[in-house]
């Protein structure tokens, strides 16, 4: 999992507008790759955390869910960009339906929160040209570490995301050759589906 966060100040803002940054999801592989560049050199500040399948595991088995992952890593971004010598307004992706709970648990994590105002929202992607920009940084980075493990493991891996057919195949093909490989997240429920499919062709 990867997420980024961008500080811009409004002039910036105008110049993100009229080069059409907007949600990654939006963008074509070679207009993300050319808006990010954009932005890693005009943007005051970003920062990018990334949560591997290990550490994302190792929280779960402590109570602590994905979204509340999600809410860690938003925290230690916002951390990091916050130097306490200004008011700096912040607006969050939201990942979780209960938007006030989530917000009450990032709360937890964020230091000097005096100098912040925050807020999460649904779809902040689509409505604000900062996290539109923050997104295309972080979709980026994580195609560039989906470049490394093609690079080791082969193409046949696919995209990563769950609704991706060659990923689900590379998934119910590999699930326990590379299980130890840091490569899954056994607390997804796609893995746990693709290694009980596997043990039923056993016994069968």
């Amino acid at each position: 999992m990867v997420l980024a966060g961008v500080l811009i100040d409004e002039k910036i803002l105008k110049e993100f507008k009229k080069l059409d940054v907007k949600d990654s999801k939006m963008l074509t592989s070679k207009r993300r790759e050319f808006l990010a560049s954009k932005i890693k050199k005009k943007a005051d500040i970003f920062e990018v955390a990334l949560a591997f399948p290990k550490e994302i595991d190792g929280q779960n088995h402590n109570g602590i869910d994905l979204n509340k992952v999600e809410a860690i890593k938003a925290a230690e971004i916002i951390n990091k960009i916050n130097k306490g010598f200004k008011k700096i307004k912040v607006v969050i992706d939201c990942p979780s339906v209960g938007i006030e709970k989530w917000a009450k648990y990032l709360m937890t994590h964020i230091k000097n929160p005096s100098t912040l105002d925050i807020s999460c929202e649904h779809k902040a992607d689509v409505n604000h040209v900062a996290v539109a920009a923050a997104s295309i940084i972080a979709k980026s980075v994580r195609e560039s570490e989906m470049a490394k493990l093609k690079d080791k493991f082969g193409p046949q891996i696919g995209s990563g995301y769950c609704s991706d057919p060659h990923t689900c195949k590379f998934l119910e093909k590999y699930a326990k050759k590379h299980e130890k490989d840091g490569l899954f997240r056994k607390t997804w429920s796609t893995w746990k589906n693709a290694c009980a499919n596997l043990e039923q062709r056993k016994l069968f």
